[in-house]
């Protein structure tokens, strides 16, 4: 099923608050291969996906048809531990090429105050066709 062109600038609703904790980051860390300290610059990645998956929900496309096509961050400050962010996905754009569609995405992430931290850009391809 291809995904509606008529979604290109709707926001949907913001993630749940996920808390950044010295364990998170930890994780986050070890698992992309990184020392500990600071927060890295990839870890607004798990609020985003969090974002992807309900949009992705919403719109009824199952997480198996998506290869991911690019992703980056623009940040207005570092995220640092006790930073409670959530994200607000708005498609930007969708088109068909070959059959599959092209997403693009913009999350602004926030902290609690509601201060931009991050705005992380995606491109997504659902594959269509045969499963």
């Amino acid at each position: 099923m291809p995904i509606d062109a008529t979604l290109v600038g709707r926001a949907f609703p913001p993630t749940a608050p996920r808390e950044v904790t010295a364990e998170a980051v930890a994780a986050f860390s070890a698992a992309v291969g990184g020392g500990s300290g600071a927060v890295p610059p990839t870890f607004p990645i798990v609020v985003t996906f969090a974002a992807l998956q309900d949009f992705l929900a919403a719109v009824g496309v199952e997480l198996s048809r998506i290869v991911h096509g690019d992703q980056r961050f623009r940040y207005a400050r570092p995220v640092e531990i006790g930073d409670e962010l959530t994200a607000t996905l708005t498609v930007t754009s969708v088109r068909s090429i070959g059959g599959n569609d092209i997403i693009s995405t913009s999350s602004e992430i926030v902290d609690a105050s509601g201060a931009v931290v991050c705005t992380a850009t995606a491109t997504i391809v659902h594959r269509g066709g045969a499963s």
